[in-house]
């Protein structure tokens, strides 16, 4: 079980003597005291970045977690950050979910590319850069299955494209909360530089993937720029991580998979 902040680090949000309630979600590391959510930092460049981008951003139509400076007007706390609750659950409100995300990104549209996003190394950025052909798979982490050579199937047809990249939320599906008739709140934010209509295309294979979507959501994103290849992309970069995470099991990349074999058809261009 994940353990939840120390001590010093409840003082240092102002929520000592509240007991943390871990949070569903976010890979059970989030958790809550009244108003305030605590989770690990990971990066704390990306997390103080993320702090100051967020904390006077409004966007009109989208509730976003504020961050919660400490007491003494730092963003992390030995290894942790804060930002304030915001109600509702996830759905597969797909239309909604992307529409949320292109205001957000419209929102981020100005932003300098950040430094840090050249310094990390996790999975997760490692198989953002192999969709996007930026690296090879030296150390052969997809392994030599069937995943594998659909992977390098995928990837052989990859063609150029010419969209301009910014900052995006890279994982918005399960990410966007709606309550009854509340906009919809976006948490969790994970940057990428990539062009936007990427972004949308992870949010179309996860709800197909995960979210019992049907292939008619790829025909409504057509007029998306170099749709096919964004969806490609963003179909690789699942794959990738299914493939190479640790902790998958069978059947998690068989819903992966399956989700590729549905989509691959939908990928060729004139």
């Amino acid at each position: 079980m994940t353990q939840p902040p120390a001590q010093h680090v409840l003082t240092a949000f102002g929520v000592a003597g509240q007991e943390p309630e871990q949070l569903d979600g976010g890979q059970g590391l989030a958790w809550r005291c009244g108003d305030t959510v605590l989770k690990p930092a990971g990066l704390v460049s990306e997390a103080a970045w993320l702090a100051n981008t967020f904390e006077h951003l409004h966007i009109d139509g989208i509730r976003l977690a504020r961050p919660i400076r400490s007491l003494d007007g730092r963003w992390v706390v030995g290894g942790w950050t804060a930002q304030r609750f915001v109600a509702g659950q996830a759905d597969d409100r797909y239309d909604d979910i992307l529409e949320a995300g292109d205001r957000l990104h419209a929102a981020l549209a100005e932003l300098p590319q950040p430094r840090f996003l050249s310094e990390r190394d996790d999975l997760y950025s490692w198989a953002d850069r192999l969709a996007w052909g930026e690296i090879t798979d030296l150390d052969g982490r997809l392994g030599d299955g069937h995943g594998a050579k659909l992977y390098a199937e995928l990837a052989g047809e990859r063609r150029p494209v010419t969209a301009g990249s910014q900052l995006v939320h890279g994982d918005l599906f399960g990410n966007v909360l709606f309550v009854a008739s509340a906009p919809p709140a976006i948490i969790d934010v994970t940057p990428y530089w990539r062009p936007v209509d990427y972004a949308a295309g992870v949010v179309v294979v996860d709800a197909i993937a995960w979210g019992g979507a049907s292939t008619d959501l790829i025909a409504q994103q057509e007029e998306r720029a170099e749709w096919p290849e964004m969806l490609r992309r963003a179909l690789l970069f699942r794959l990738g991580v299914a493939l190479a995470h640790p902790r998958s099991t069978a059947e998690s990349l068989v819903e992966v998979l399956s989700a590729a074999e549905v989509i691959a058809p939908h990928l060729e261009q004139d």
